[in-house]
């Protein structure tokens, strides 16, 4: 027998809500998080599929899985996304019916993962071959690049799809793809120029900054740094588990599969590299003659780079961002745009330059991937479409958001019916009709082309003279305020002026999953969409194929004075198509559900999965598709699953199953209320019947299988006790084959001990008879070699003897011979000696005589040379002294050897100031220029302040560093850099005082050659640039503080805001640099330093007096600084 698996082996909870018993909404949460808890996140509601976000990786996608589900009946299985999809592909393959698959939902519940799994899962079964895999795989890598460009992280979802998605996948007869077809619906655009708090911009911007070689980002003139573009949000800027430079690589692979060229590719990244410079644009007000304001960029540097990417003249931009022309039939006005209007358009400007490059990649897409023959197609729709949202702060795009999703329940409770409807007739069963929610009154208030939201918006939007939200709110007020499903505090219905939770700007709608709350502030501009006739003039002029492709109106040859469509419009008509299209085809459902608001696993939230369950309708489908029969089957499973439990149908049954199963339901007992005989189908009224099926097939199968078991123990002991009586029987036989074996082994052992025996006696005797005969022939052998030994000792006697005889002559003549040599010897010694006698006399004689002659003049000059000698022996005894106690070579080591003797006193000095001075310039030499100048700014600093300035001393060991801010390296101050010409002497912060109140302000100190800069810390804006010819005078105290005043030139162009008062902590290093820069300038007069305890400083006209006292102040050993009074500021300094 073949054994099937069912949708209810097995089963954890309930698989199909239909069959949920009792079905309440606590008992259909329950289930839900049953199922959940045991990751079975897929639950059925008859036909259509409840699909939970598990937020992890589950292992049921596998190639394993999709053969399983492949050509199975839809409840064959447990439940399954790939059950759904399976049964969609072959209704379209062997019974010709277009297909569409809807998957609906709220942000964060898994749409586009599960729209990517119905694709797979088609790709995965449909035919093979290398035209269709090109095909399959060009549908596939569609999603990324989509992705990439209309997805964006939100507090709810980290891949979030903003917009909506509907794909036609087209088939031929035999259900291979040939192409298929792409429709977008409302991208939010808003995104690209504003994020909320702890959302992201588009997946592109930041994949093409993180992923882009260095090279590319050159071309596009971009930096990595995300922080420099106003576009994008930091907060949010990196998210855990997305990779965006491997994401770029993606796309950018997904692209050239798609079909894009490397020049559009280029092209589109550069328009993306446009509009994050597009944001960086910044606007100030400049007032005209006639007293209206007029915006001008601030730094045209970002406004540079952007027309260089996109080839328009610079001027062009500009002027568009300046003046707006407004034309009436043969009339132009051009009105100048204040800053307001000017961050208005760029923003504008920005939305649609985005908008209009997604709407070309979706054509472009579909350019590739449509079928290429013009035979009949068979289609399967993928509908990937926002869910409904509900935030704290509710605007134009969840209104219409909202609307689509008021369509699709509309359509879905139609439809659902409707099948619903179909089966019961096709099958022959009678109908009953099922009360149910109409949202179609819902519908009518939004789109009625009379009183509908929509058309009022769009009236509003047209209407001439002044048009705000609050008018707009005010027609509402006045056309809807009798309908039931609208709510506001300024309606003529009483019942809402007391209703608190309603703001006077609001209004709501009861929506059938719930009520909104929609703030009316941008609804009337969103609607309108404007972006000004001369931007788009600007954007035409572009010398960039893509950007003219996507601003067709403004070709000044086709100028079009009719107003565009608005947004409501647009959009409106966009969905009566898309529900034209679906109602045209067999509609497959996957409802998805979020779990959780932490995108975690594990964590099932009841409240907010009730939630949604509430507005996704569900407990309101399971109760259509119960109205009539919970439960259908085809006869054949049935009787297949049941057969068991009659005599009658088990084990085989041989005719019609209808008959089959009408013979097993009357065997059992079934009331006829709860059953009903389709075509091909049985239908069960109440899951208890079903269940009441389930129990007793449970019951059956275990009576079948202890049955089973006994006949299987009894045949397994029967071959047991068999299997043993062979074994004996074998057993037996080998024992008596292994006893005789032994007893022949035994008698043969003996026998062959008895040879071995009486061969060992025999060879012992032979042995005993050749070691005799041995012994006799080595006895003559030994006798023989003793004679011949004895001969041979007296033979070498003799010879020796006469050897000796020899030897005793020679050693005689030897020593007669040595006797006569040493006689010879000594008599040659004897005559030396005398010899050598007489000339030591001789020598003695010679000697006597020399220093007799000698002695006379020794007398005369002995005392001088003894004198002369003495000296230089004791001059070279000093020198060589010296040379060992010689000092370190350290210019401030001051100490030098005794002296020790007092008439080198004078030299001894002399050598002292010599060594020094030589040592110094050893020290000098070693020092590079930039030390030098150092040594030249402290001796500066030495002359300026020692014994006047209290905080000197403290200074002395600290080195001037001059760059305290790394301004040439630090990314936050590139831009501040660049605008100071000369090289940087010195960067530090320093505090800028107020006169208002004393307190500091802190301040980016720059000096340069020519000027000194102040700009402001955070974001590196210039604050003020004082030239150095305009500094008269500095002013400082003699305490231990670090105030300075810089006084500047009256009549000066920097001296209209007046003198500047400052603090640092390095006061002594700014103004040495100052007067030493001052000093170097030939030009200029010489910087006056002037310290006191009391000065005056001029603040714009007025003078106020700063007085320095001593004091313990609040701060503990800190300085402070109060304002006493208008002309004077109290600096207190702790006491030394």
């Amino acid at each position: 027998m073949e054994v099937k698996t069912s949708l209810l082996d097995n089963m954890i909870g309930v698989g199909d809500m239909v069959l949920l018993e009792p079905l309440s909404e606590e008992s259909f949460i329950e289930n839900l998080k049953k199922r959940f808890d045991h990751n079975e996140i897929y639950t059925y509601i008859g036909s259509v599929v409840i699909s939970m976000n598990p937020y992890k990786s589950l292992s049921i996608y596998s190639a394993e899985k999709v053969e399983e589900y492949r050509n199975r009946n839809f409840y064959e299985l447990s439940p399954h996304i790939y059950a759904l999809a399976d049964e969609a592909y072959r209704s379209l393959r062997h019974q010709d019916k277009d297909q569409c698959i809807l998957i609906t939902g709220e942000s964060g519940a898994g749409k586009t993962e599960a729209s990517k799994f119905v694709m797979s899962y088609v790709a995965a079964v449909c035919g093979k071959g290398q035209e269709v895999n090109k095909v399959k795989e060009q549908l596939l890598q569609s999603n990324p690049v989509l992705e990439a460009f209309g997805n964006a992280k939100t507090v709810r979802n980290d891949n979030s799809s903003r917009f909506g998605k509907y794909m036609d996948i087209e088939f031929d007869f035999k259900g291979d793809p040939l192409g298929g077809v792409i429709s977008n619906y409302l991208l939010e655009k808003s995104r690209v120029v504003k994020q909320p708090r702890g959302e992201r911009n588009f997946h592109i911007f930041y994949q093409l900054l993180s992923g882009a070689s260095d090279d590319m980002l050159k071309k596009l003139k971009l930096d990595r740094d995300f922080s420099k573009y106003n576009y994008l949000s930091l907060d949010s800027a990196t998210v855990n588990g997305l990779d965006d430079a491997a994401s770029f690589r993606t796309v950018r692979n997904a692209m050239q599969i798609v079909g894009f060229m490397e020049d559009e590719v280029q092209s589109i990244l550069e328009l993306i590299a446009a509009v994050l410079k597009l944001g960086n644009i910044e606007f100030k007000p400049e007032s005209r003659v006639n007293g209206f304001d007029e915006s001008r960029v601030k730094d045209k540097n970002d406004l540079k780079e952007m027309c260089e990417l996109l080839g328009i003249e610079q001027s062009v931009l500009e002027r568009a961002f300046s003046f707006r022309t407004v034309e009436a039939k043969m009339e132009k006005v051009s009105t100048t745009l204040n800053v307001a209007q000017a961050y208005y358009a760029r923003d504008a400007l920005a939305k649609n330059l985005y908008s209009r490059l997604f709407t070309w990649l979706v054509n472009r897409i579909n350019e590739s991937i449509k079928a290429q023959t013009k035979t009949r197609k068979k289609v399967m729709g993928v509908l990937d479409i926002y869910g409904f949202e509900i935030f704290e702060d509710n605007s134009f795009e969840q209104f219409i958001i909202n609307y689509c999703n008021e369509k699709l329940q509309q359509i879905f409770i139609e439809l659902t019916l409707r099948e619903e409807q179909e089966e019961y007739i096709r099958e022959g069963i009678e109908w009953t009709n099922i009360e149910y929610f109409n949202n179609a009154i819902i519908c009518d208030l939004i789109e009625n082309n009379k009183n509908g939201i929509l058309a009022m918006l769009d009236e509003e939007c047209l209407r001439p003279g002044t048009v705000t939200d609050e008018t707009f709110l005010d027609k509402l007020n006045t056309v809807c305020a009798e309908h039931q499903h609208f709510e506001s505090r300024l309606s003529k219905n009483s019942k809402f002026l007391t209703d608190h939770s309603l703001p006077h700007n609001c209004f709501r709608i009861q929506h059938y999953a719930g009520k909104v709350l929609y703030r009316v502030e941008g609804f009337v501009d969103k609607n309108n969409d404007l972006l000004y006739r001369d931007l788009s003039q600007a954007m035409y002029k572009a010398n960039h194929n893509l950007i003219k492709l996507l601003f067709p109106e403004g070709n000044p040859a086709k100028v079009n004075l009719k107003r565009p469509p608005t947004a409501g419009f647009q959009f409106r008509a966009s969905v009566g198509t898309l529900m034209k299209n679906l109602l045209t085809k067999n509609p497959n459902y996957i409802r998805c559900i979020k779990p959780n608001d932490k995108k975690a696993a594990h964590i099932f939230t009841d409240s907010l999965v009730c939630h949604q369950v509430r507005y996704l309708g569900l407990m309101e489908n399971v109760r259509v598709r119960r109205a009539g029969y919970a439960f259908r089957q085809a006869y054949e499973p049935c009787l297949e699953r049941y057969k068991m439990l009659c005599k009658q149908t088990w084990p085989h049954w041989k005719g019609p199953a209808r008959e089959g199963v009408e013979v097993l339901l009357s065997d059992l007992q079934v009331p006829a209320e709860e059953f009903a005989y389709g075509r091909s189908k049985i239908f069960i009224r109440n899951p208890r019947t079903l269940f009441f099926l389930e129990e007793k097939r449970r019951q059956c199968l275990e009576d079948l299988a202890a049955l089973i078991q006994k006949i299987y123990r009894g045949w397994k002991c029967r071959t047991h006790f068999l299997l043993l009586k062979k074994s004996q029987v074998v057993v037996a036989a080998w024992y008596r084959r292994f006893a005789q074996q032994k007893k022949y082994q035994k008698i043969r052992c003996s026998a062959l001990v008895v040879q071995s025996f009486i061969r060992g006696w025999k060879a012992r005797k032979l042995l005993r008879e050749l070691k005799h005969k041995k012994r006799c022939e080595e006895a003559v052998t030994t006798i023989s070699a003793y004679w011949h030994g004895t001969q041979a000792r007296w033979e070498l006697r003799r010879l020796k003897k006469e050897a000796w005889n020899k030897h005793a002559v020679s050693v005689i003549w030897a020593a007669w011979l040595g006797t006569k040599a040493r006689r010879e010897l000594q008599k040659l010694k004897h005559e030396a000696c005398s010899k050598q006698a007489v000339s030591v006399i001789w020598a003695c004689w010679q000697g006597t005589k020399v220093r007799r002659e000698y002695r006379k003049f020794f007398r005369a000059n002995a005392g001088k040379k003894i004198y002369d000698f003495t000296i230089q022996r004791i001059i070279q005894k000093y020198y060589l002294g010296l040379k060992k106690t010689m000092p370190s070579m350290s210019p401030i080591d001051k100490s030098w050897s005794t002296c020790p003797y007092g008439f080198l006193d004078g030299t001894h000095q002399e050598l002292r100031r010599i060594f020094h001075l030589w040592r110094c310039k050893k020290y000098r030499s070693q020092f590079t220029e930039e030390k030098k100048a150092t040594y030249e700014e402290k001796l500066a600093a030495s002359e300026l302040f020692k014994d006047k300035k209290a905080l000197y001393p403290s200074s002395v060991s600290q080195p001037f560093k001059g760059d305290y801010v790394e301004i040439t390296k630090n990314p936050k101050y590139q831009k501040l850099n660049s605008l100071v010409e000369d090289k940087v002497l010195l960067a530090d912060v320093v505090s800028k005082i107020n006169r208002a109140n004393g307190k500091g302000t802190p301040r980016i100190f720059l000096l340069t050659k020519k000027c000194l800069v102040l700009a402001d810390q955070k974001t590196g804006q210039v604050k003020a640039s004082v030239p150095l010819p305009d500094l008269s005078s500095v002013f400082v105290s003699t305490q231990n503080d670090g105030f300075f005043a810089l006084k500047l030139r009256e009549g000066a162009t920097s001296a209209a805001k007046g003198d500047y008062l400052l603090s640092s902590d390095r006061l002594i290093e700014i103004i040495t640099k100052l007067y030493c820069t001052g000093a170097a300038s030939a030009e200029r007069n010489q910087i006056k330093i002037d310290i006191s305890d009391e000065f005056l400083v001029q603040f714009k006209q007025d003078k106020v007096c700063v007085k320095f006292i001593q004091g313990t102040p609040k701060n503990s050993n800190s300085v402070s600084c109060k304002r006493k009074n208008n002309r004077l500021l109290e600096v207190s300094v702790p006491s030394p």
